[in-house]
């Protein structure tokens, strides 16, 4: 009975123990696979061949249209306002020497006619004293060496200082009757009116704010790198053929207009907060003349100012995306293999960099991004359609203001 249970029990320890002999003998006498010895597969990169190109590259800054003369127009004289201009309201436009106010000017009537007065009545005392002079100088014809008194000289001399002094005062008189007619000597817009019809102002009243349409300029923070690219030093001065042509452009209702005008002037000292120099662009008659197709460059406007900078002769031009941190670019070379050059950089924009050394024209220049890149790291140029049309400007597009 003990045996037949035993031989039970041990038939499926027996089937296991086979089962596991039969599994280790298979994984003995498996075949081994080949080992694998094929290399990793090179990083596709998009890559664009470096030119060689002449170009006058283009600087772009910005800033902001402000008059060429803006001033607070300031009564001289006290009194009510007696009339207005219809020139007088803010965004109104006058003409050089328009009155724009008047201020009551019956005092100052009287003050002119009482100099006058006095102007005549000192006229003549120096009629007369010249006749007592006269006389005295018959009566003392004979006697030798008469004082001056004797003569009247000093009576005359009285007699001509006293006119001066009225003729000052009937002066200043006539100067503060002008000055009731309130007005500029150069044409312009009224940007702020302070005053009106009827209100009494005392001296030193500010009436409104003008600024001059003459002229109109526009103030742009140039960095060293574009006045490098423009050729120009700090403290450049410059009028007609030596200023610099600028072309200006807004958007206004939804269409670009432009404007032309020159870089006249750099700053002489550079910008404590931006480390920048400040240019100075005018354009003339802005509301008139200057106006670009037909729209004014107006006071308050922003824009952008294209600048043509100096001629650059026989540089490498490659694509901006090419141009990494530190000035290095990425190249595959001739084995497939990554190249880091260190570059001079003459001239950046958005879309293309200007070289001086560094790379030659025709080396395939990576623009695409690669992870954790590495010295001699295998590439592999992926399908470029179209890097011929990518290529071929010999002009730069805008300038970033980089």
């Amino acid at each position: 009975m003990i045996t037949q249970t035993v031989r039970r029990a041990a038939w499926p320890i027996g089937a296991a123990l086979a089962g596991v002999a039969i599994f280790v003998l298979l994984q003995v006498t498996k075949p081994k696979p080949a080992p694998n010895i094929e290399p990793p597969r090179p990083t596709s990169v998009e890559v664009v061949p470096s030119i060689r190109t002449t170009s006058r590259p283009t600087v772009v800054a910005y800033g902001e249209v402000r008059p060429g003369v803006r001033t607070e127009l300031v009564a001289q004289v006290g009194g009510r306002i007696t009339s207005v201009s219809p020139a007088f309201i803010e965004g109104g436009a006058f003409a050089p020497d328009e009155v724009l106010l008047k201020i009551e000017d019956t005092d100052y009537l009287a003050a002119v006619d009482e100099r006058e007065a006095r102007v005549a009545a000192a006229k003549v005392d120096l009629e007369q004293a010249l006749a007592d002079a006269d006389v005295a100088r018959k009566q003392l014809a004979g006697q030798k060496d008469p004082s001056p008194l004797a003569l009247k000289k000093p009576q005359v001399a009285r007699a001509q200082a006293a006119l001066k002094a009225a003729q000052t005062a009937l002066s200043l008189a006539q100067t503060n009757l002008e000055r009731t007619r309130v007005s500029l000597p150069f044409a312009g817009r009224v940007q702020r009116q302070s005053a009106d019809l009827g209100q009494y102002v005392g001296p030193g009243k500010v009436l409104g704010t003008v600024f001059g349409t003459d002229v109109a300029e526009v103030r742009l923070a140039l960095t060293d790198s574009q006045l490098a690219s423009l050729g120009i030093p700090i403290g450049f001065s410059g009028e007609g053929e030596n200023a610099l042509s600028v072309t200006l452009s807004a958007v206004i209702g939804g269409d670009v207009h432009y404007w032309r005008g020159q870089l006249t002037r750099l700053d002489a000292a550079i910008d404590p907060g931006t480390r920048s120099v400040y240019g100075t662009v005018r354009v003339e008659d802005p509301y008139g003349s200057g106006a670009g197709e037909g729209m004014p460059l107006a006071v308050g406007l922003y824009v952008d100012a294209e600048i043509e900078g100096r001629p650059i002769i026989d540089a490498v031009q490659i694509m901006a995306e090419g141009l990494r941190a530190g000035d290095e670019v990425f190249v595959l070379d001739g084995e497939g293999l990554l190249d880091v050059r260190k570059v001079e950089v003459v001239h950046r924009n958005r879309s293309t960099v200007l070289l001086s050394s560094g790379v030659e024209a025709g080396d395939l220049i990576i623009v695409s991004a690669i992870r954790n890149p590495v010295r001699g790291m295998r590439l592999q140029a992926m399908d470029s359609a179209g890097i011929a049309e990518r290529t071929t400007p010999t002009t730069p597009p805008k300038d970033n203001g980089a």
